[in-house]
């Protein structure tokens, strides 16, 4: 089975602070960069950084609010990237049962002819 992973948008879900950031803008259905720098323990130079890679992946998508850049979460991207993880998931699901089927045939040991165990004429 193979899957189709879209690297640029794993690396951008990759780093724990930017899922904190997704999580917050789900949870409150939008936020600014200084919303979100007030909820994280980080700089609001550093949530405007994490915010830019999510917004080229597409898992966020900005608006002008007066002064400030409103965040949404871009939900169908979010469910393609579910989607990915899921197949994923899948994928090693199936690669671990088949190396798992091999460990217990090796642990078996070698399966014995009983033709060829009598002795031989």
């Amino acid at each position: 089975m193979t899957v189709l992973v879209d690297d640029d948008l794993w690396s951008a879900v990759g780093d724990p602070t930017r899922r904190r950031m997704l999580d917050l803008l789900l949870a409150e259905g939008g936020g600014t960069a200084t919303s979100l720098s007030e909820r994280l323990p980080v700089t609001r130079q550093a949530v405007a950084k994490h915010l830019v890679v999510l917004d080229r992946v597409g898992l966020v998508r900005a608006s002008t609010a007066g002064r400030e850049r409103q965040f949404r979460v871009d939900e169908a991207q979010l469910a393609r990237a579910v989607a990915q993880l899921a197949d994923v998931g899948a994928a090693w699901d199936s690669r671990l049962r088949r190396i798992k089927r091999i460990a217990e045939t090796i642990q078996r040991g070698p399966a014995v002819d009983d033709d060829k165990t009598g002795p031989q004429r």
